[in-house]
């Protein structure tokens, strides 16, 4: 008797094996950030619901180690006693995106923060995403107007160019941050706001942001009293809603402050669940992220938009050889440092001209505002070079003519490389400008 097609079909359906139902585990144990559970085989990064006597807190699988599935609670752990039932949560995996994201305040899973109601989203998508192609990419040809006069000029930005502005506490990066979101040229600006003082995210949005430019922004905020499975996030939801504004065409400008918040949480994950520390206390895993995260911005291919990204690196106590920022000075495509002595003399935006470059700058100016730039910048260095032999009084005018001049255009540049926070200075505008300090500085041999 011959077997119809459709008992066949049956019959191999029938020996198809199906994806196995992930059972409830419990809890046997609780040590600092993390929470050890038998019962529940989950993969690295699904999430789950640990009930407690206050209700039910969520949490994400990190790591196991045979058995033993290791959690992270994404907020505060109370209330979790032995045995408590850990449930796996079934729900899309990725965080939601779409044009209605512009002028929101987000958390890091991309849940609103702002009380302006819930985002309806076009789609999920994942936080991570298979790397593209090098040889896909296109090359960066073009300048990024800023807004910032000394950037624009002497430390010019490519579109899909990523930058890191290494700087201490205290000495103006929000601020900065803030005046290039209000003069770029791009067309959307995504803000990472990662492990900061709560109270600066408001004012940032408020006050340094304004109305007007939140229209085409959107933020991300996992503030320092968030968990450091939420900090983490944060940064990563910041690239991922970059990434698909660059696939609508777009050009993104991406801020993200700090990096080097983004490592500690790294860290602070990384130790809890066992790894050994390496280099100041910092896990191997920390420096394989790092490159992984800002290699995903830069220009995409084909159609796509580019993302040209400002990662800040706090360097403590101003040392900029600590390990996040050697790291991230080793991967990003040039540095903007701000220097604590000029914030503390006045001058902002606080940029050291010496100590920054722009690695692509070469590619995307003009001969002649590359040598109008050079010149700026040699006439600065030799005053920097001498100013504690002028400062004594220990020069004596006319045994250098090179001096001679610093000192004369000290002042004139140090204008020059000035800027209010609520001043918009264009490129083209900045350009007429180095361009009309470079003539008056001429040639000294």
């Amino acid at each position: 008797m011959a077997v119809s097609l459709l008992d066949r079909i049956r019959k191999y359906q029938h020996q198809v094996p199906q994806a196995p139902t992930v059972a409830a585990g419990k809890l046997v144990r609780g040590i600092g950030l993390t929470l050890e559970a038998v019962g529940c085989q989950m993969p690295v990064g699904s999430q789950c619901l640990v009930q407690t006597v206050d209700g039910e807190i969520e949490a994400e699988v990190v790591g196991f180690a045979e058995s033993v599935t290791y959690l992270m609670p994404t907020e505060a752990v109370r209330g979790i006693v032995p045995g408590s039932r850990v449930q796996p949560l079934d729900r899309e995996p990725g965080i939601p995106v779409g044009m209605e994201l512009l002028g929101r305040v987000v958390d890091g899973n991309g849940n609103p923060l702002d009380g302006l109601g819930a985002i309806v989203p076009e789609k999920r998508i994942p936080l991570s995403r298979p790397p593209i192609n090098p040889l896909l990419r296109r090359p960066i040809k073009q300048a990024l107007d800023v807004g910032v006069r000394a950037i624009n000029s002497l430390i010019t930005v490519g579109v899909g160019q990523r930058m890191g502005l290494f700087a201490g506490s205290g000495v103006g990066k929000s601020v900065l941050l803030g005046m290039m979101t209000r003069g770029t040229s791009a067309d959307v600006v995504v803000v990472g706001l990662v492990g900061e003082r709560g109270r600066e995210v408001k004012e940032f949005i408020q006050d340094i942001l304004g109305e007007e430019e939140r229209q085409k922004s959107v933020v991300v905020a996992a503030p320092a009293d968030t968990s450091p499975l939420m900090r983490l996030k944060g940064c990563e939801t910041a690239i991922a809603i970059a990434e698909y504004f660059r696939d609508q065409g777009m050009n993104v400008l991406l801020l993200v402050d700090s990096l080097t918040r983004y490592a500690m949480a790294q860290r602070e994950i990384a130790l809890a669940v066992g790894e050994p520390p390496a280099t100041k206390g910092y896990p191997p895993s920390v420096f394989a992220r790092l490159p992984a995260l800002v290699e995903r911005a830069g220009n995409g291919s084909g159609s796509q938009g580019a993302i040209t990204a400002f990662f800040t690196v706090l360097t403590e106590g101003d040392d900029l050889q600590d390990p996040v920022a050697d790291s991230a000075r080793a991967i990003l495509d040039g540095h903007v440092v701000l220097s604590r002595r000029l914030a503390d003399s006045g001058h902002y935006p606080a940029v050291d001209v010496e100590a920054s470059i722009s690695r692509v700058m070469p590619m995307v100016v003009s001969a002649e505002h590359e040598a109008a730039a050079r010149r700026i910048r040699q006439v600065y260095s030799t005053y920097q070079q001498n100013r504690d032999l002028i400062s004594i009084g220990a020069y004596t005018q006319g045994n250098d003519p090179r001096i001679d001049l610093a000192i004369k255009a000290e002042p004139v540049i140090n204008k020059f490389l000035q800027q209010g926070m609520k001043e918009v200075l264009p490129y083209d505008e900045s350009l007429e400008h180095m361009s009309q300090l470079a003539k008056g500085l001429g040639d000294v041999n």
